[in-house]
């Protein structure tokens, strides 16, 4: 029976393997959202690491406040960042999608230093508690190691969700109509879409997904104000590395960098908090567009 691989116990090499998977589930789906929002709408989402924050948040306070479970939030919660989300775009971003990308990134900017001042006076920074669903307590022990019921789920979740987004926008008529409106939205009215509209839903579907993704990281990390700003600059990395506006890049990247950054940890520690950055300018500098991106 293997017990080390590359002299490293074979518990400690797969416990860092599942944990990198983790990571590079929630580096996945929201990379996702931003490559969603960029690839249809071509704004810089960088508003995205607070409505992260926001539905963990929301999931807490569904449960703190009303009694809600971690089910009925884990549905709730990125509906309701998706709502807020729309707002967003209807009163301040549809204003900008004639301008540079960088008043985009600018107006993002500003909503993430809102939401976060506005979370950390009300709850402070040291961090909200939030328990895992009873359903999905405890660990399974497969022989080689003991998996967490918990982290099992957030694999699944995020990787199901993220298929499911890409063939949606990859292999149906909606998302071809949405492609299609991006790029020429004078024709696609011209069948009777309404363009407009279309594109809000692509804005809060995009943010929704950063909700969906605090919920599922609440029982895993400290609720806190400062938990998106701790974690967005990583994924804008992972959605450079796959390629600007590519969702199979996006999915893709995301989990292969959570991967990459987990076994980091065991071979060389000091790196683990840098490779994903080596890893871009490596990309940048072989391939401009991104791994999965379109060169022009």
């Amino acid at each position: 029976m293997i017990t080390t691989i590359f002299g490293i116990p074979i518990q400690a090499f797969l416990g860092q393997l599942l944990l990198g998977l983790v990571n590079g589930s929630f580096y996945a789906i929201l990379s996702l959202g931003l490559a969603v929002i960029f690839g249809l709408l071509n704004v810089i989402n960088f508003a995205h690491g607070a409505l992260y924050m926001l539905g963990a948040f929301l999931a807490w306070m569904g449960m703190s406040y009303f009694g809600l479970n971690y089910w009925l939030m884990l549905a709730l919660a990125p509906v309701l960042v998706g709502l807020f989300g729309i707002v967003i775009e209807k009163c301040l971003l549809k204003h900008l999608y004639k301008l540079d990308h960088l008043y985009g990134l600018l107006l993002t900017f500003g909503i993430t230093l809102l939401l976060e001042g506005l979370m950390r006076s009300i709850y402070g920074v040291s961090g909200q508690p939030y328990s895992t669903p009873e359903a999905l307590r405890g660990a399974t022990n497969l022989g080689f190691m003991v998996l967490p019921n918990y982290r099992a789920w957030v694999v699944v979740a995020s990787v199901v969700v993220c298929l499911i987004t890409w063939f949606v926008i990859e292999r149906t008529r909606l998302g071809a109509l949405l492609r299609a409106g991006t790029e020429n939205p004078k024709l696609v009215e011209a069948f009777g879409v309404n363009v407009p509209l279309m594109i809000t839903l692509t804005y809060g579907f995009g943010v929704a997904l950063a909700g969906f993704a605090g919920v599922l990281a609440a029982p895993v990390l400290q609720i806190s104000p400062l938990m998106g700003s701790n974690l967005i600059i990583v994924v804008f990395a992972v959605v450079v590395i796959g390629g600007m506006g590519s969702i199979l890049g996006a999915i893709v990247t995301g989990l292969g960098l959570g991967v990459i950054e987990g076994l980091t940890k065991v071979f060389w520690p000091e790196a683990s908090s840098t490779v994903v950055f080596i890893i871009m300018a490596i990309v940048l500098f072989v391939r401009p567009a991104g791994l999965f991106g379109k060169e022009k």
